[in-house]
């Protein structure tokens, strides 16, 4: 469908000034707000196809009041939600937020051959953390199940904000719906299994903790994540972040790593808890470039050790 053009006027308010981003069934604008002057805010269109325009619009519509009840500044604040009779489309109106997204920052690092420092990614981490834990603490609770870099922007006031609720559900656990369907997939490089597997089981917490590490991993390394699909076809795929980034400390190695464990029962029981382990573990690091055959393989290291021992005493022993 054809995208709304500069100047083009919404509820009689909502000036059009420019495309901010497109896809398959929507796209977010730049539009200036004819009631208050000087405002800026990020007008969200959703565009409906026929075979799933309702299921498409109660989506949308629980977006609009899912982000409507939420207050922190880690989160862009919903102002209007509206339905247009000319274009036929959904709208949702909210803070617009300036700044460039994680993504770019982490592919403008790569293009100058570097990688983003350890401390600003764990600054990073603090502030994600937070939100998720604001997030998760709501009744009923608030998944966002699309976290991943490009979903984060970063301030000119060095803030971050987690933006595009598509996807996001409260959670009830007696609802079979919060087993993901089709309109909750996500993007593969960051979702796990649960997510889009539906007799694994209901998503929760552990899903956007999953999502969280693997966007740490995007960001410390340089390199998209494998999926989680081809991680359990291959569990070799995924290399420990350290092998890609000799510089970044065991400590927070691990730490990814826990978080992207296939297993929801494998993974800290929230990411307040995942974040707390983090920090103790800050105060007796190791060296994060130990050989990585001897950290994954330690107890088997251990076994035959004790076997290559007790032959030698079956040997010479007697």
């Amino acid at each position: 469908m054809l995208q709304l053009k500069p100047g083009t006027i919404l509820r009689g308010r909502y000036r059009i000034i420019g495309l901010i981003g497109a896809g398959g069934m929507g796209a977010v604008y730049l539009a200036g707000d004819d009631r208050l002057d000087g405002r800026q805010c990020a007008v969200k269109e959703q565009r409906l196809d026929a075979a799933l325009s309702q299921n498409a619009r109660e989506q949308f519509h629980q977006e609009a009041s899912i982000l409507a009840r939420l207050d922190h500044p880690g989160l862009p604040k919903v102002s209007d939600y509206f339905f247009d009779e000319t274009t036929h489309r959904d709208y949702l109106v909210m803070d617009y937020v300036p700044g460039q997204n994680l993504e770019q920052l982490t592919a403008q690092a790569r293009q100058a051959n570097e990688l983003l420092a350890e401390a600003t990614v764990l600054g990073w981490v603090e502030q994600l953390a937070d939100i998720l834990t604001y997030l998760h603490a709501r009744q009923p609770m608030v998944l966002h199940r699309d976290i991943k870099p490009a979903n984060i922007k970063l301030t000119p006031e060095n803030r971050l904000k987690l933006v595009d609720f598509g996807l996001a559900q409260p959670f009830d656990p007696d609802d079979p719906r919060t087993v993901t369907g089709l309109q909750g997939l996500g993007s593969l490089p960051y979702t796990p299994l649960e997510q889009y597997v539906g007799h694994v089981g209901h998503t929760d917490a552990r899903t956007d903790l999953y999502a969280l590490g693997a966007t740490c991993y995007r960001l410390l390394t340089g390199e998209i994540p494998p999926g989680a699909h081809d991680r359990f076809l291959n569990p070799a795929v995924l290399q420990p972040p350290h092998a890609l980034n000799p510089a970044l400390s065991a400590r927070l190695s691990r730490a990814v790593l826990r978080a992207m464990a296939l297993h929801p029962a494998d993974r800290p029981e929230s990411v307040a808890a995942w974040l707390a382990a983090l920090r103790d573990e800050g105060a007796d690091d190791a060296p994060a470039d130990a050989p990585a055959w001897l950290q994954e393989n330690a107890v088997l290291f251990v076994v035959a050790l004790l076997l290559l021992i007790a032959a030698l005493i079956l040997t010479f022993g007697g």
